[in-house]
């Protein structure tokens, strides 16, 4: 069973077999990280046509005789201040992942920090309140890049004492995705955050007798 060292000190926190020894699948992990990224934009954008553009309802001059081009509208698209043709219109970007392939993604980047000890465990009851001093302290001989923080639900203290360290973001263990996983260099969980990981990335029993 793997184990990895918590930042407080020598203390061990063990990890399920299942979950952090998986191995790493590439390609399933890119399909995951790019429909979690897609599915962080908003999609909000939006462009107004010929016929949303105030103004325009008169003919800018008559058919013949001027010796200009013919118009019939001030707003046409090759005018200044006119309609935008074939532009972004309000969209969502969701991508559909399976459950079992998020699953075995989630298996595999959590895998990758085990294998190569980028995984350390946090004591986030030790913080009676918060303190980014003692955070920092934490950190000082162990973050590689980007540290991502991975916490429980009832660890406010934990989670305030981090958040404000730079190069650090601080997630709650159901909202950190692949993306953000397998985008940090250091993984700090405490244990009920790594409770809360294997629960979700272990099989379920339909995909174990399949």
């Amino acid at each position: 069973m793997p184990e990895t060292t918590f930042l407080e000190g020598k203390q061990k926190l063990s990890l399920d077999d299942e979950v952090f020894g998986a191995p790493f699948n590439g390609p399933l992990v890119h399909e995951c990280v790019v429909a979690e990224l897609a599915a962080r934009r908003r999609g909000t954008h939006a462009t107004k046509t010929r016929g949303m553009v105030r103004g325009g309802g008169a003919k800018p001059w008559r058919q013949k005789g001027t010796g200009r081009a013919r118009a019939g509208s001030s707003r046409s698209p090759i005018w200044t201040g006119g309609g935008t043709v074939f532009g972004p219109t309000p969209r969502h970007y969701t991508v559909k992942v399976n459950r079992k392939a998020r699953r075995a993604a989630l298996r595999a980047v959590l895998s990758v920090h085990a294998d190569r000890g980028s995984i350390f465990g946090l004591d986030a009851a030790g913080f009676d309140a918060p303190s980014t001093r003692t955070a920092h302290g934490l950190l000082s001989d162990r973050r590689a890049g980007k540290v991502l923080v991975v916490l429980g639900q009832d660890e406010a203290n934990a989670a305030k004492s981090f958040r404000n360290l730079e190069g650090v973001a601080v997630l709650a263990a159901e909202n950190a995705g692949v993306a953000d996983i397998v985008g940090a260099g250091t993984l700090v969980a405490s244990p009920a955050a790594v409770d809360a990981l294997s629960a979700r990335a272990r099989r379920a029993r339909e995909e174990v007798s399949a």
